[in-house]
């Protein structure tokens, strides 16, 4: 069956026929294209057409689909079994590397998504604290829990509501919302509220467009929560291993509470992560009375891939990563400076970048309120020609150590063909 078929019966078994929302192309005039088999930069579909990918799984493969030395690790590790229950040395192996590596973490929990890291932070935060509330902002995307499905009110700054049903009044209390870069807001919904255990936020927020805030800016948080008994927690489930081994926290200089991990720690298999302090840390049981666990938390496959992949992560790869980078944005802005999408603009930070019309917002209140018209002719035009986009205007791009020079010359013959 070709991918239009396999997404008609798909519809029968599945909710909108697929198992994350983006994937099912919505708002697109086009199926979205179901794909059997990967390598390198390279991505294809059922009817055996070859995309540029630049979606890379919504960021996990920094190194590129099926690379040899992660599968190498992932096939011996599956020779001795693929879950056990049991404590294992290899989440240990992973742990350690990252702690030897990272100044600001001294311990770390594994489970299984980010989305569940943020989960256990939430509650982390609230035990070490004693207090209630959370504080977010409009622009960061911190997963699927109730808790951060919140956006912001229509009346005074701090007010919030559910952005999905099924999150009740009570919880969208509990969560308070913002918007970036306005640091007096923040005190001032401190000064408004006693009870806010943590400001969570993405240090590089990159899941509604791509909005790099200024360094005062974040300094001005840690400030505000070592003022106010407040916990700062870095989401860096994006930013992680991906802007350099330390993430965020390494190239700002600041030191967070706890920082919740995902996509690139492993691998591309199935993992996140709550790490810190110990002083925080082992406030989580069994030592302490914050309590997580999950069946399938550091299960040794995705440890064994996520080890693989952060030893090859030196100062070399980021430096050619960024280099590869540059030059793919280059080639994309010489593209639209002769196309039809001659006012895009590129945002881009290390590995990253999104595709905009107009200028570069610094918050989510300044995005285009066109953007997913105008995104969405780009995308089709882009996948005609062989080149895989995050099927969203507010999903960002990725590029991967397999984004080499041959992709390169690859991706200016298909743009200009």
């Amino acid at each position: 069956m070709n991918s239009e078929q396999l997404f008609e019966k798909a519809k029968e078994y599945t909710p909108g026929g697929v198992h994350s929302p983006v994937r099912s192309f919505k708002g697109l005039h086009t199926t979205p294209r179901f794909m059997k088999k990967a390598n390198g930069a390279f991505i294809t579909d059922e009817e055996d057409k070859e995309y540029i990918d630049f979606c890379m799984s919504f960021g996990p493969l920094i190194l590129g689909h099926k690379n040899q030395a992660v599968l190498e690790k992932a096939k011996e590790a599956m020779e001795n079994g693929w879950s056990f229950g049991a404590a294992e040395k290899y989440s240990l192996e992973l742990a350690q590397y990252i702690v030897d590596r990272i100044d600001h973490i001294e311990k770390v929990r594994f489970m299984n998504s980010g989305t569940e890291a943020v989960m256990t932070a939430i509650r982390l935060a609230r035990g070490a604290t004693g207090k209630n509330k959370i504080l977010k902002f409009n622009g960061c995307y911190h997963g699927h829990m109730d808790q951060m499905l919140i956006k912001a009110g229509s009346g005074l700054a701090g007010e919030a509501e559910a952005s999905s049903k099924g999150v009740t009044p009570s919880t969208a209390e509990d969560t308070l919302v913002c918007e970036l870069g306005d640091l007096e807001e923040v005190k001032n919904i401190f000064k408004n509220h006693s009870d806010i255990a943590a400001i969570f936020i993405e240090p590089l927020p990159a899941n509604n467009g791509l909005l790099p805030q200024s360094l005062e800016y974040l300094k001005g948080l840690r400030q505000i929560c070592d003022e106010h008994n407040a916990l700062l927690v870095f989401d860096e489930v994006i930013s992680g291993f991906r802007t350099s081994f330390g993430g965020m926290a390494q190239d700002t200089g600041i030191t967070p509470d706890i920082v919740t991990y995902g996509k690139v720690i492993g691998g591309g298999f199935p993992v996140g992560a709550v790490a810190g302090k110990k002083e925080v840390m082992d406030l989580l049981a069994p030592v302490g009375g914050v309590y997580q666990a999950g069946t399938l938390s550091a299960n040794p496959v995705a440890m064994v891939a996520g080890l693989a992949t952060l030893k090859q992560l030196d100062d070399n790869f980021y430096a050619n990563l960024k280099k590869n980078t540059d030059s793919i944005v280059g080639i994309f802005n010489e593209w639209f400076a002769q196309s039809e999408f001659s006012d895009y603009k590129i945002v881009q930070q290390a590995s990253l970048f999104w595709m905009v019309p107009g200028g570069a917002p610094s918050n989510a209140s300044q995005i285009p309120a066109n953007l997913l018209e105008r995104f969405n002719r780009l995308f089709e035009v882009l996948l005609n020609k062989g080149i895989y986009l995050s099927p969203n205007g507010y999903e960002i791009g990725f590029v991967s150590a397999a984004h080499n020079e041959s992709v390169q010359e690859e991706l200016k013959q298909r743009l200009w063909s």
